[in-house]
């Protein structure tokens, strides 16, 4: 016999499984306060740009305001300084240059959506088709101090997307009863 707690907790779950956010796929992505909305799938057809899958070394963390400071990225620890930087994304490369003292290099991946690479130094030119896990370019030291890594950020628009929305997914875990529990 089920409890109501139990039906309550099983109706929860299959309106979140309905729920209009739920179909779309969309995994939640962490958005700078003038946009709120993701990727159109949940890690759909986008991958990491260092291979083997790298760890976090600095997380999203989006300012309150446009001019206030934050990190509008992520930085992501790579096997070593030279390591190869591939794209996530199809998309068409938009910038190659240096910005504050650090190769950057820029990816326009559609639907508003870029993604830039730092410290990277590409031997591509703007305008180069590329698509996904195609190289980009190649990491410089410096960015992170003594250890290599490459700072991701992505944009919509003119708004920061946290980059780990699209290739992992951000939902957070939900804990349900069982749905026929075992008596006692």
């Amino acid at each position: 016999m089920k409890t109501p707690a139990i039906r309550a907790a099983m109706a929860a779950a299959l309106l979140l499984a309905l729920s209009p956010a739920a179909a779309s796929g969309s995994p939640g992505v962490a958005a700078a306060s003038s946009v709120a909305s993701g990727p159109k799938e949940a890690a759909g057809g986008w991958s990491w740009p260092l291979s083997p899958r790298p760890a976090v070394l600095r997380a999203f963390d989006p300012p309150a305001k446009p001019w206030l400071s934050g990190h509008r990225g992520v930085d992501l620890r790579a096997a070593h300084d030279g390591a190869q930087v591939t794209s996530p994304a199809a998309g068409t490369v938009t910038f190659v240059g240096v910005v504050v003292d650090r190769p950057v290099i820029t990816v326009d991946h559609g639907d508003g959506l870029r993604s830039s690479f730092e410290a990277v130094r590409s031997d591509l030119t703007p305008g180069a088709a590329v698509a996904a896990g195609d190289v980009l370019g190649w990491i410089e030291p410096g960015h992170c101090g003594p250890g290599p890594c490459v700072h991701w950020g992505v944009r919509r628009g003119e708004a920061y997307l946290n980059p780990l929305g699209f290739v992992t997914d951000l939902r957070p875990s939900t804990l349900l009863p069982p749905l026929d529990p075992a008596p006692g």
